[in-house]
């Protein structure tokens, strides 16, 4: 299998999130990694320009952000509460990503394929607390644009989604905290 890899792509589309909760508007995983690469990169460059502080370059965050969930073209979206239901599930999981990635990887020309390997593995340790910071930031906006349509199921994962966010300590994502997320809770003429 070779040259596959663009057309397997677009079909991202078609894996949608938050599947075991009642949503006013279903999300893909297309979607989702489109605007998680937004916020990885604006996480990057806030804890550059802003913080003044030593991080992974914004475009290369930006692009393991954009390729952090192609794995689940083949697998699926799994459940949060059952992806980390015990470490066990958690570790047999993170080998069938794995299989799963490399099988996308081999659907690429072997000239392209290296260039991929580390964004579709997501084995860059220094990208990755940027990349999972954006991933919790994308879900906990999720949860605020469920929530502002008067959807309540959302209101636990909010929390949980909040929580899990404090605990990273990532200054970055403090001040994104702090300084842009009010503003997704208001509305067009608002902003």
């Amino acid at each position: 299998m070779a040259n596959e890899f663009y057309a397997l792509l677009g079909r991202m589309r078609y894996i949608t999130r938050w599947g075991l909760m009642r949503n006013t508007f279903s999300e893909n995983i297309q979607e989702h990694s489109h605007q998680v690469a937004v916020l990885a990169h604006a996480l990057a460059l806030i804890r550059r320009d802003v913080l003044h502080l030593d991080g992974p370059d914004p475009d290369k965050c930006a692009v393991a952000a954009l390729y952090h969930d192609v794995s689940e073209i083949l697998t699926g979206d799994l459940p949060t509460p059952i992806k980390y239901y015990n470490p066990d599930i958690k570790d047999a999981y993170k080998q069938v990503e794995r299989i799963a990635g490399q099988r996308i990887l081999d659907m690429l020309p072997p000239q392209l394929r290296q260039s991929y390997v580390h964004p579709i593995l997501e084995d860059d340790e220094a990208l990755l607390p940027i990349v999972k910071a954006a991933d919790k930031l994308s879900a906990y906006i999720k949860c605020i644009e469920e929530q502002k349509a008067g959807n309540t199921e959302f209101d636990s994962a909010a929390v949980q989604t909040m929580q899990a966010m404090r605990n990273m300590h990532l200054a970055e994502l403090d001040w994104f905290i702090a300084e842009c997320l009010p503003a997704y809770s208001l509305n067009l003429d608002q902003l």
